[in-house]
């Protein structure tokens, strides 16, 4: 199916304007993406005509407002695939959605000696709370090596996998390299050796079709604001049996049922988790979001981004001096590479005088940076409404740059 990309970028205001004079490209998709008017649309319909608190008013805005914030809890459900809409939890984000596995999930459930498995190639976010709980618990975290094309290692995997092995934490695309991991296989063999499996859904939930069923994951964290959604919005997707099972994360209004001094008895899933008043507009909006990827279809949306990718590679590589760091053969639509004697940060600089936006640096990932042995890349990474002529300014700018240094 052809997509009427020009249509598509007439849906998003922020698209149509320009940066030093230039007209903007935006590359920094993988950071976050832009959003559509029905998406700002709905944002200031709930301001305009239904702002209230959720679910314990007796007057209309309330009831519309709980209507519309648990439709988007449905609307997510449809979205994953998962059974129930009480296993969806609203955070503020995939960040969010790691720790509350870790400080709920991991507090409970992992102790001394148990052993975490996590990948060379995640995120701070998937990093650090491990690292916490671990030292708290006196768990151990063990890390899936990779090779030079950036993919892990699955047979090393396979080793460090045991009967002490109560977690694996594992990206299911890299935001630094754009890897798509074999997260079925994994899923798999961590279960067969007891293990629960969190998949870092941050890049995926954008391109890939999700059915978290299908894939027996145990846990799936993901953002809004990666989905052509709100920001300061997250869900972390977790089986019934694991959630109810789960101490709450934090305490106040909502997730009780009833409080005395002497005892506090918790409400149900997926309200034990969402303590106070949560954020009602984003939730709201991000069905939107959600309606946009259901109006286009994702696989129409991954073979245009697949095809972005696939055209950058060949525009970019015969460019003396450019080095692409990242080449799995299954990746979804990121580009990471570097210039040849120059800093990531000067050629971002560079190209956003052009009116290219790219990201750069270490993209939350220093671990993985330095498995390759340099400071950070230049990120390009793609979304539907990005185009090929895009790609040939991306070019045009790289080459005129790498001239400069490697004449």
């Amino acid at each position: 199916m052809s997509l009427d990309i020009q249509k598509i970028r007439g849906l998003f205001p922020v698209l149509h304007q320009e940066v030093h004079g230039k007209p903007l490209i935006y590359f920094d998709n993988a950071a976050t993406t832009q959003k559509p008017q029905s998406v700002l649309d709905a944002l200031t319909k709930y301001y305009e005509h239904d702002n209230s608190n959720i679910h314990r008013g007796a007057h209309a805005l309330a009831d519309r407002a709980t209507r519309y914030y648990e439709d988007t809890r449905e609307a997510v459900r449809e979205f994953i695939k998962a059974r129930e809409s009480a296993e969806i939890i609203f955070t503020k984000g995939t960040t969010e959605s790691i720790n509350l596995v870790a400080q709920s999930f991991g507090r409970k459930f992992i102790g001394k000696d148990d052993e975490i498995i996590i990948s060379t190639m995640e995120h701070h976010s998937n990093i650090v709370p491990w690292q916490m709980l671990c030292e708290e618990k006196g768990a151990v975290l063990k890390i899936i090596p990779i090779n030079e094309a950036g993919e892990i290692l699955f047979e090393e995997f396979e080793k460090l996998l045991s009967k002490k092995t109560k977690l694996v934490s594992i990206v299911h695309a890299s935001n630094a390299l754009g890897t798509i991991n074999p997260v079925k296989k994994i899923i798999d063999a961590a279960h067969a050796v007891g293990a629960k499996v969190l998949l870092d859904g941050a890049q995926s939930t954008s391109h890939l079709e999700i059915d978290v069923q299908a894939l027996d994951c145990d846990f799936l964290a993901f953002s809004a604001h990666k989905l052509y959604g709100p920001t300061g919005l997250g869900v972390l997707y977790g089986k019934r049996e694991l959630l109810e099972a789960m101490p709450p994360f934090l305490g106040g209004g909502e997730m009780i049922k009833e409080v005395t001094f002497e005892k506090t008895t918790y409400n149900d899933i997926p309200f034990k988790f969402e303590a106070g008043t949560p954020n009602i507009a984003d939730v709201i909006a991000f069905k939107a979001s959600l309606d946009f990827f259901k109006s286009i279809g994702k696989p129409a949306m991954k073979a245009h981004e697949d095809s972005l990718l696939a055209y950058a590679n060949e525009q970019l590589k015969d460019i003396k001096g450019f080095i692409p760091v990242g080449t799995a053969s299954d990746k979804v639509s990121v580009l990471s590479f570097n210039i040849n004697g120059m800093h990531p940060f000067d050629v971002g600089q560079m190209l956003d005088a052009k009116g290219i936006a790219v990201r750069t640096g270490h993209h939350c990932t220093q671990p993985l940076m330095k498995r390759f042995g340099i400071e950070g890349t230049v990120r390009a990474s793609f979304g539907v409404y990005n185009t090929k002529s895009e790609i040939d300014k991306l070019t045009e700018g790289v080459a005129q740059l790498a001239r400069l240094k490697n004449k």
